[in-house]
Protein backbone atom coordinates (compact mmCIF):
# COMPACT_ATOMS: atom_id res chain seq x y z
CA UNK A 1 0.00 0.00 0.00
CA UNK A 2 1.59 3.72 -0.51
CA UNK A 3 0.67 6.82 1.54
CA UNK A 4 -0.81 9.70 0.57
CA UNK A 5 -1.34 13.14 1.90
CA UNK A 6 -3.93 15.13 0.79
CA UNK A 7 -5.31 18.90 1.06
CA UNK A 8 -8.35 20.68 1.79
CA UNK A 9 -8.26 23.94 0.91
CA UNK A 10 -11.55 25.32 2.50
CA UNK A 11 -12.39 24.77 5.71
CA UNK A 12 -11.38 28.29 7.54
CA UNK A 13 -12.29 27.91 10.74
CA UNK A 14 -13.05 24.17 11.64
CA UNK A 15 -12.62 23.47 15.13
CA UNK A 16 -11.20 20.46 16.67
CA UNK A 17 -14.45 18.88 16.96
CA UNK A 18 -15.36 19.25 13.30
CA UNK A 19 -11.98 17.74 12.26
CA UNK A 20 -12.76 15.36 14.65
CA UNK A 21 -16.32 14.63 12.80
CA UNK A 22 -14.72 14.28 9.53
CA UNK A 23 -11.75 12.51 10.43
CA UNK A 24 -14.32 9.65 12.04
CA UNK A 25 -16.77 9.71 8.98
CA UNK A 26 -13.65 8.84 6.71
CA UNK A 27 -12.98 6.02 9.58
CA UNK A 28 -16.30 4.83 9.41
CA UNK A 29 -16.37 3.94 5.74
CA UNK A 30 -12.34 3.65 4.88
CA UNK A 31 -12.10 0.08 4.52
CA UNK A 32 -14.40 -0.42 1.81
CA UNK A 33 -12.06 1.01 -0.55
CA UNK A 34 -9.00 -0.36 1.57
CA UNK A 35 -8.10 2.87 2.73
CA UNK A 36 -6.58 3.32 6.36
CA UNK A 37 -6.84 7.43 7.83
CA UNK A 38 -3.92 7.66 9.48
CA UNK A 39 -3.68 11.25 10.73
CA UNK A 40 -5.51 14.85 10.22
CA UNK A 41 -3.86 18.19 10.79
CA UNK A 42 -5.86 21.71 10.34
CA UNK A 43 -5.23 25.28 10.47
CA UNK A 44 -8.36 27.12 11.24
CA UNK A 45 -6.73 30.22 10.85
CA UNK A 46 -5.96 29.36 6.92
CA UNK A 47 -8.79 26.82 6.27
CA UNK A 48 -6.20 24.09 5.24
CA UNK A 49 -6.71 20.55 6.52
CA UNK A 50 -4.27 17.76 5.56
CA UNK A 51 -4.30 14.08 6.16
CA UNK A 52 -2.47 11.43 5.69
CA UNK A 53 -3.56 7.81 4.55
CA UNK A 54 -2.54 4.36 3.06
CA UNK A 55 -4.35 2.95 0.36
CA UNK A 56 -4.14 1.36 -2.96
CA UNK A 57 -4.52 4.68 -4.90
CA UNK A 58 -5.52 8.51 -4.68
CA UNK A 59 -8.53 7.47 -6.51
CA UNK A 60 -9.81 5.32 -3.48
CA UNK A 61 -8.53 8.15 -0.96
CA UNK A 62 -10.80 10.49 -3.09
CA UNK A 63 -13.78 8.03 -3.58
CA UNK A 64 -13.93 7.90 0.34
CA UNK A 65 -13.48 11.92 0.60
CA UNK A 66 -15.85 12.45 -1.52
CA UNK A 67 -18.58 9.98 0.10
CA UNK A 68 -17.70 11.47 3.75
CA UNK A 69 -18.54 15.15 2.35
CA UNK A 70 -15.56 16.29 2.25
CA UNK A 71 -13.77 16.17 -1.13
CA UNK A 72 -10.20 16.74 -1.11
CA UNK A 73 -8.51 19.52 -3.65
CA UNK A 74 -5.08 17.81 -3.73
CA UNK A 75 -3.97 14.48 -3.22
CA UNK A 76 -0.05 13.82 -3.23
CA UNK A 77 1.82 10.39 -3.34
CA UNK A 78 4.17 10.11 -0.21
CA UNK A 79 6.92 7.24 -1.20
CA UNK A 80 9.31 8.60 1.24
CA UNK A 81 9.68 9.08 4.63
CA UNK A 82 12.07 9.72 7.20
CA UNK A 83 12.23 9.92 10.83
Amino acid sequence: MAKFMDVHHSMKGITEEQLREAHDADLAIEKEEQVHFERAWADPESGVVYCLSEAPSAEAVQRIHERAGHKADEIHPVPLTVQ
